[in-house]
């Protein structure tokens, strides 16, 4: 009889952790759709927003849910507070050029960074932590390379907000990854530590006469504090989500926003996919395949 409750148990979990995950990269496929509504504001003025608003909202979560302690915490620990200054650094560069992106008609660029980001942090784990390539790892890293090559070959340019977008998300992830502190707290004092540079520079744009408050235009200042609601959600659904899946089936879930992120680019604003365009996404796609094969190949056994 308990181990029928078990069972029921553990498949209420995994249903919720679905669910959960499901709502989570849903809200990142919409992000392009929602800054949209800001894209006539310049995007070092939206990032401030998103982090003045995020402190707001994220802070006001913990404090409901009572976890406050863990973000008193980390300020007492200086390795994890150096982490986490480090973490900040790479997801400003990372918000402010996806900003950015949407405002000047990338959302393809955003979509194609996202696809080659778990094949750029097998990199970082290759460079930074001495993992050893698996045989389709390295497949799948040698198809992106050659794609991303071609694209700059064919294109005329190296695709940089694809990269920087890459790069930089790999680059949190890590460090992320090795310091030690839980998500939702992590991500409100990486805010908080953005938040002197964020508020000077919205007071810097009212001094030079700029509208850094948007007050002219309320729907659009309504968005703009959204950004903090926004970016904490998703937040919370991932880490509920990372909670009662498997990371293999998280990894499998990571797909979903950038495949929103293309269908919405080409088909809702209509971004050009010229052949060499394609065939780099054909290319990435045919990398991630293998890529997850490998992934869910290694996995079994140890299920």
């Amino acid at each position: 009889m308990s181990q029928s409750v078990s069972n029921a148990e553990a498949h209420a979990e995994f249903r919720q952790g679905i669910l959960f995950g499901l709502a989570a990269y849903g809200m990142w496929g919409f992000f392009p759709a929602y800054y949209k509504l800001t894209d006539t504001v310049p995007a070092d003025l939206v990032v401030s927003h998103r982090i003045l608003w995020s402190v707001l909202f994220v802070g006001l979560f913990l404090y409901l849910r009572g976890r406050w302690q863990e973000v008193v915490d980390v300020f007492h620990q200086p390795s994890v507070l150096k982490g986490l200054m480090t973490s900040a650094a790479f997801i400003a560069v990372n918000w402010l050029v996806f900003v950015w992106a949407i405002a000047n008609n990338h959302v393809l660029d955003i979509s194609l960074g996202y696809f080659i980001n778990p094949l750029v942090s097998i990199l970082v784990g290759l460079v930074v932590l001495h993992e050893r390539l698996s045989l389709g790892q390295g497949i799948a890293v040698a198809i992106a390379t050659v794609a991303v090559l071609l694209q700059a070959v064919l294109a005329g340019g190296l695709p940089w907000v694809s990269l920087v977008l890459a790069f930089s998300f790999a680059g949190y992830g890590y460090v992320r990854k090795v310091t030690p502190v839980k998500a939702t707290p992590g991500l409100f004092v990486e805010t908080v530590l953005l938040f002197p540079l964020a508020s000077g520079y919205v007071l810097l744009s009212l001094s030079w006469g700029n509208d850094a408050l948007v007050l002219n235009d309320p729907p659009v200042l309504i968005a703009l504090i959204g950004t903090g609601i926004v970016t904490a959600l998703p937040l919370i659904c991932f880490s509920s989500a990372a909670r009662r899946l498997p990371l293999f089936m998280i990894g499998l879930m990571q797909y979903i926003a950038p495949s929103m992120h293309f269908v919405m680019a080409v088909y809702i604003w209509g971004e050009p996919l010229d052949q060499t365009r394609l065939m780099t996404f054909v290319m990435i796609w045919g990398a991630l395949v293998i890529f997850t094969y490998d992934s869910w190949r290694r996995y079994r056994p140890a299920a």
